[in-house]
This record gives structure tokens, sequence and C-alpha cells, in this order.
């Protein structure tokens, strides 16, 4: 996996790996506005996954995730450490625990 300096700089380099689409976390599944579609935990597989922390606070921590769904479509999620953890159902809590083969 490579490594990156920056959120910016990762989300380019999956931009230009195909990662076209914004994911955004629901409670048990993930939303494409762009398509207008909904997947569920079976529904989607994290392809890669990269932590940034903030560097003057520690609250700005983020984990961004390249997605890729049942039906091919590769997109991105940004989110923030565990901070929606509490808010999301259990298969999603363990879908996001990524786990490199």
């Amino acid at each position: 996996m490579k490594s990156y300096d920056t959120l910016q700089e990762a989300i380019k380099a999956l931009r230009t790996e195909g990662y076209q689409h914004d994911f955004n976390l629901e409670k048990d599944k993930i939303y494409c506005k762009h398509l207008n579609m909904y997947y569920r935990p079976k529904e989607f597989e994290i392809q890669e996954t990269y932590r940034f922390e903030g560097m003057s606070n520690p609250d700005d921590n983020e984990v961004l995730y390249a997605i890729k769904t049942s039906v091919g479509d590769k997109g991105i999620l940004v989110d923030a450490y565990g901070a929606y953890a509490e808010s999301i159902s259990p298969e999603m809590l363990e879908k996001l625990r990524f786990k490199p083969e």
C-alpha cells in the first residue's frame, strides 16, 4: 500500500486509479449521491485505507477508504476516526475495521 502525506494527495491519487465516486456513511449502509445508490456492508469491499492525523488539532483525525462495490462502482469515503462509531450498525462498524489481506 502506498503512503501519502496529506488527505488531498491520497484522494487525488485514488481518483487517477478510478475511485471516482463519493460515498457517505449512514447507519447501516453507504450512499452515493451521484449514482443515487445505497450499498449495505455485504455489497462493498474496502480495497485500501489511509489514516491522517491533524497536525495542529488532534480532533482533525480522518480515515480515507477506497471502496469497490459488488457491481464494480469505485469511490472513496472520508470519515473521522471513530466519530460515528456509536451511530452506525455493528455490521457497518465491523466492515470499516479494514484488515489488509
